[in-house]
């Protein structure tokens, strides 16, 4: 998979990896905190949960232009994951107040605005701006994201239900599953942080501000390219504000649906087995290690036949499966999920994880790899924290429209986001030849 990539691509994707595992292990259990430590109601955490989210892709943006202007990207790196260790580990503080709970999540925005943004660009910074496998990278870099969110679900889920049973029958103390938790996301970062400094001889070359780079292919990018790049940047983070906005309804609202309409327990074989609601978090990273070699080499296999589709027309199939994908929640509502009862078969949830999974594989890989692209050099931080804040836009409209999930009937709910989707794959579609015109590798 790594073969023809440079060494720093694996650096990077080990990294990232063990930082998205502290970011998911604590996302998978934090509706479910909120619920059930706090006692807060649906709408009280909706709105904090989508405010959580917003910051956390929006402070990227800032930390992208530290990287630019002041620090560069790997010590801005360095101290993103250092303030998230200690954001996690002010979480694993058992019996916490409500304004402590509210500081350790200020502390995990600010450590995520200057780590998130950085990586990416490093990735990026990896390769030449026509090199073929930049977009290959990207997917490669976007596996190592979801190894670690393949993990987190599952060390959450038995740190929070079986760990503390266990640690009372081997030594008699009574703990909390979600402090173990929490515990464990921010020993997730301290490995985070020991992989990027050890190997950091493998990635030193990406890790430059280069100012030097307003030329490309050199040649000079006019005042006038340079808006049209941006312009083309700003349509595509304005689509994918709508992916995010469903997409993040995994942590809100299908969680939701998982704990209060999908059955408990399922018969394997003769066992039956007990599905916890934050386990079905581990569909989607496990579908994105399954498909990622998948997607990778179907369009490697298209482009070795000149018929590889433009990043931005994978865009737009990102947004189109999405639509489809929650097309298969207003048929789960439907066929008892708005009843609320614990009666859906899991079959309904599983599949909109694996057709969701399938549209972000077209569309969150290929978005950084067309940032990094498109990106005025002189800008590149700044720009990749830009698909951050429309990441931001989306996440906080997740929980804002997440609030109506109990308002409504649920199929009503699920087919608002569906339309959504497929209003923004039309819009990909009116704008696809002045996205590809942007992508273009020679400067006029």
């Amino acid at each position: 998979m790594f073969k023809g990539h440079p060494k720093g691509l694996i650096v990077l994707f080990f990294t990232e990896m063990w930082e998205r595992f502290g970011f998911y292990t604590m996302l998978a259990l934090f509706t479910l905190y909120m619920k059930h430590y706090f006692g807060w109601d649906t709408e009280k955490s909706g709105q904090i949960y989508g405010l959580y989210l917003a910051f956390v892709y929006f402070t990227p943006l800032i930390g992208g232009f530290i990287a630019d202007r002041f620090l560069g990207y790997s010590k801005t790196i360095n101290i993103g994951a250092s303030v998230l260790l200690i954001g996690y580990a002010m979480l694993s503080i058992p019996h916490p107040s409500e304004l402590f709970f509210y500081l350790s999540l200020i502390v995990l925005v600010l450590g995520n605005g200057l780590f998130k943004a950085n990586i990416s660009v490093l990735v990026g910074n990896l390769y030449d701006n026509n090199s073929p496998l930049k977009d290959a990278a990207y997917n490669i870099f976007y596996m190592g994201i979801n190894v670690g969110a393949f993990l987190a679900p599952l060390v959450a889920g038995f740190l929070r239900n079986e760990a503390p049973d266990l640690i009372y029958e081997w030594i008699g103390i009574r703990v909390n599953g979600f402090n173990l938790a929490f515990g464990a996301a921010s020993l997730g970062m301290l490995i985070s942080l020991i992989v990027f400094n050890v190997f950091k001889t493998y990635y030193l070359d990406s890790d430059r501000v280069r100012h030097e780079d307003s030329m490309l292919n050199g040649k000079q990018i006019s005042p006038e390219q340079e808006r049209e790049r941006i312009f083309a940047l700003l349509v595509i983070f304005f689509i994918v504000i709508f992916f995010w906005m469903a997409f993040h309804q995994n942590g809100f609202a299908l969680t939701l649906f998982a704990d209060e309409s999908v059955r408990r327990t399922v018969s394997i074989f003769g066992h039956v087995l007990t599905i916890p609601p934050e386990l079905y978090q581990v569909f989607n990273p496990l579908f994105i290690l399954i498909l990622t070699p998948v997607i990778v080499g179907t369009f490697g296999y298209l482009a070795k036949k000149g018929k590889e589709p433009s990043t931005p027309a994978k865009i737009g199939l990102g947004m189109l499966l999405t639509g489809f994908a929650f097309l298969i929640m207003v048929a789960a509502s439907k066929a008892g999920g708005n009843l609320d009862n614990n009666s859906v078969s899991p079959i309904w949830l599983v599949s909109t994880y694996f057709v969701v999974t399938l549209g972000e594989l077209c569309l969150s890989p290929m978005g950084l790899s067309f940032v990094s692209k498109v990106a005025p050099p002189r800008m590149k931080g700044l720009m990749m924290g830009g698909w951050f804040v429309a990441t931001a836009i989306g996440n906080y409209l997740a929980g804002f429209v997440g609030r109506y999930y109990h308002v409504w009937p649920h199929s009503r709910f699920f087919l608002l986001l569906s339309v959504l989707a497929f209003a923004s794959f039309g819009l990909v579609l009116l704008s696809l030849k002045r996205l590809k015109h942007a992508t273009r590798e020679e400067i006029d």
